[in-house]
């Protein structure tokens, strides 16, 4: 996803390694705000585009978030989630695209969850509603957009810390099994973030544990070797050499 992060991004995947989640949390919060200032050359923050890059930046106040509730720091997680909300509110003004706003409903829900900003059921209900108004020929073209892509960013980064570093929620676990029909389709998304996010977040706190998202890998090197935990798999994620494992910085043997 090419937007300007300011190079933020890669430095809260660097303490996410270092398991400083307070410090990443303040770095993804930069990359939130670099984003949604400036998303990217010829595209306007408030003029929500086809693809939706500004959602790349409201990810990143998610993810933000999250760190601060893994550091046990929930004030500024609940500020983080307000701000997010403020905005996804915003943007729902800014666009006649149904299917978007839908899914910055959607987001609205993990918001409330993950900032534990109070019950989140109505925001998606409300998103729910929202995607069974929508009537695009192709949805599945629409989840691969940058806007459906962030949305799903969150929990596909917060399942695999507790997965053994795998994919532990696939493009065919968040939708639907028949893009025939594309309410379905795409409200499947919602109710699997309603049943599946909290219990994720719940147990990162309890592990104090978030993960670096994963990157291109690479299985049983002969190169590389954690030193943490002793496994030869890699995740190349931002700047970073990672263990696929545990996340943290991986050295070459």
């Amino acid at each position: 996803m090419s937007v300007n992060t300011g190079g933020h991004r890669q430095a809260a995947i660097q303490e996410l390694a270092a398991q400083a989640y307070d410090s990443a949390g303040d770095e993804y919060s930069r990359a939130a705000w670099s984003v949604l200032s400036d998303p990217r050359e010829d595209v306007d923050t408030f003029e929500l585009s086809q693809k939706g890059w500004t959602g790349i930046g409201i990810s990143y106040l998610l993810k933000a978030a999250i760190c601060y509730r893994v550091a046990g720091l929930d004030t500024r997680a609940e500020q983080r989630g307000t701000a997010g909300l403020m905005i996804t509110k915003d943007l729902i003004g800014r666009t006649e695209r149904t299917v978007q706003v839908g899914c910055l409903k959607e987001m609205g829900g993990d918001f409330r969850v993950i900032a534990d900003l109070g019950e989140a059921k109505p925001v998606y209900k409300s998103a729910v509603s929202t995607y069974q108004d929508v009537t695009v020929d192709d949805p599945q073209s629409w989840t691969t957009t940058p806007l459906f892509e962030a949305a799903a960013s969150p929990l596909k980064q917060l399942a695999r810390g507790q997965e053994n570093g795998e994919i532990a929620v696939t493009w065919e676990d968040l939708h639907g099994s028949d893009p025939s029909q594309p309410s379905a389709f795409l409200a499947h998304r919602v109710k699997y973030k309603h049943q599946h996010l909290p219990a994720y977040l719940t147990q990162a706190i309890k592990d104090s544990m978030f993960a670096a998202p994963r990157g291109s890998t690479a299985y049983n090197t002969d190169s590389y070797q954690c030193p943490t935990c002793g496994s030869r798999d890699v995740n190349w994620t931002g700047d970073s050499t990672l263990c696929l494992r545990c996340s943290s910085p991986t050295e070459k043997r």
